[in-house]
């Protein structure tokens, strides 16, 4: 399996997300599990079934958390010399040149990617056409709605 790019804070929010599954939720399902099996026969339980189903969903998450995570390419943009160009994790603002309307994205990894908090996947269509540019470069990218023209306005690596 090849390299996933995640950005440190994409990493540490998996890291915490696994430290929950395994210190929290694994010892409440067992827990469950356990005081289920009290209630006597099995293959009427349903407490004791929705309990092994959620164990179930757990250990397979904790699974693919603990896959990523060995799998990852943690890059720290912050680290980086800001050469102006957009790569990923940078931060970039452009501005759409039909509407006028500027927005700021970051360009983060598939697992990090939620567009209600501006932060776009890097195999993305809008971040597959700006990666590579620098600000004041006008790119023209294809969207749902047609090919937009858009001006990257600023490119920071925070």
């Amino acid at each position: 399996m090849s390299a996933i790019p995640m950005t440190v804070q994409g990493a540490e929010r998996l890291r915490a997300e696994l430290h929950e599954l395994k210190s929290v939720k694994r010892p409440a399902i067992i827990q469950a599990i356990a005081t289920a099996r009290e209630h006597g026969d099995l293959k009427e339980n349903a407490e004791y079934h929705a309990a092994r189903e959620q164990q179930g969903f757990c250990e397979g998450r904790i699974q693919d958390i603990e896959a990523k995570l060995s799998n990852a390419q943690i890059i720290d943009i912050s680290k980086l010399p800001n050469t102006g160009k957009v790569i990923f994790g940078s931060t970039v603002t452009i501005l759409n040149l039909d509407s006028d309307e500027e927005v700021t994205y970051r360009i983060v990894g598939d697992d990090e990617a939620d567009i209600k908090n501006n932060l776009i996947s890097v195999n993305s269509p809008i971040a597959r056409g700006l990666i590579g540019k620098v600000a004041d470069d006008v790119v023209n990218i294809t969207t749902p709605k047609g090919v937009v023209e858009f001006e990257i306005t600023a490119v920071q690596y925070i």
